[in-house]
């Protein structure tokens, strides 16, 4: 059984561990760890990003991640079963100041209508506008569930019409890949 629920569940094989062991290593902080450098490369290379960072948890990832692109006072719609709306010990809030407007499908999956529904657009300082969308791939608490890559590309669309930037919780994005 192939079980895709979170990444968490995977052991290191004996060939993982040994390739860990003989890792070049180096101070990351001044940019002297040739291994992280060639991860955070191949990555972005992967993504089509001109550079990626590596953190030391999935939730600060997140967080760093989601910040970027939603402001204090702004707002992040995601599903309402999303990592970043149950779990990371609501950190998007405490650090960021942002709030979390989500919708509902049993699968984790992009529900458009209903994105295109419960967007804010920014009508002043009273008001929270919608900044950023979220999505996680694979979807955590929906069982592993893979997002089809055209509901992607379609809020893309959507997004980049509206003005705001998508997040994706790419905790399992390999799982995805599969």
């Amino acid at each position: 059984m192939i079980d895709l629920r979170s990444d968490t569940l995977t052991r290191p094989t004996e060939a993982m561990r040994s390739a860990m062991a003989r890792a070049e290593v180096g101070d990351d902080v001044y940019g002297e760890d040739p291994t992280v450098a060639a991860l955070e490369e191949r990555v972005a290379g992967l993504f089509g990003h001109e550079a990626a960072l590596f953190t030391p948890t999935g939730s600060m990832a997140n967080v760093l991640a989601v910040r970027s692109l939603v402001s204090s006072g702004q707002e992040v719609l995601c599903e309402a079963s999303a990592h970043i709306a149950r779990a990371e010990l609501g950190a998007h809030g405490a650090y960021t100041g942002l709030t979390m407007r989500t919708w509902i499908h049993q699968r984790g999956q992009v529900d458009l209508p209903t994105i295109r529904s419960i967007f804010a657009p920014d009508m002043g300082p009273f008001f929270v506008p919608t900044a950023a969308i979220s999505v996680e791939n694979t979807h955590n608490f929906a069982g592993g569930a893979v997002l089809p890559l055209a509901d992607l590309r379609d809020l893309r669309e959507f997004a980049t019409a509206a003005g705001v930037g998508v997040h994706v919780d790419g905790a399992r994005i390999w799982n995805a890949h599969v």
